[in-house]
């Protein structure tokens, strides 16, 4: 019986087979936003983009997958392209705080600080209040709005750093 047990955990493939194993139609669908979720924390936002793309093909176009797909062009510096998924996003789910958070990033990296604080208070009152990745943008907005002498774009450079959930924030680079 042991010997049994042991025949049944060993590969089936042969050692030296390069090949990867089969893919098994009935197994558990793979969840393509936690993938690209993954990929935009490892830098890899044109991964991130294809995997956002292939969850939008099996979920459609939801708020998570718009607020995704524009968070991972506003990685890529694509403010065009991440402005108008942000925003429709917001406009499907306005209740969703990750959504506004994410739009609240893009604004401040488009230097729009009055209108990033707003965004940011809406999404810490949809929160309750819980997140510390929204009060932690809100400040930095304010602070923008308070003292725009510091604001130039040569001494400050941000990158997205994912705190999980889809949720991102800015974190200035150190030099």
């Amino acid at each position: 019986m042991v010997l049994a047990m042991v025949a049944s955990c060993t590969e089936t493939r042969a050692p030296d087979d390069p090949f990867a194993p089969g893919v098994d139609p009935d197994g558990p669908a793979i969840d393509e936003i936690a993938v690209g979720n993954r990929l935009m924390a490892a830098g890899e936002f044109e991964l991130a983009i294809e995997s956002f793309t292939r969850a939008a093909l099996q979920q459609g176009m939801t708020p998570e997958v718009l607020t995704s797909l524009g968070t991972a062009n506003l990685g890529l510096r694509r403010i065009g392209q991440a402005e108008p998924l942000l925003r429709r996003a917001v406009e499907d789910d306005p209740e969703w705080p990750v959504a506004w958070n994410n739009l609240g990033v893009f604004l401040i990296e488009t230097g729009e600080y009055a209108e990033a604080s707003q965004v940011f208070r809406r999404a810490y009152a949809l929160d309750n209040g819980e997140s510390d990745a929204i009060r932690d943008n809100l400040r930095l907005a304010l602070a923008k709005m308070e003292n725009p002498v510091n604001n130039t774009p040569q001494e400050q450079e941000f990158e997205l750093e994912q705190r999980g959930n889809g949720q991102f924030v800015l974190r200035k680079i150190q030099q």
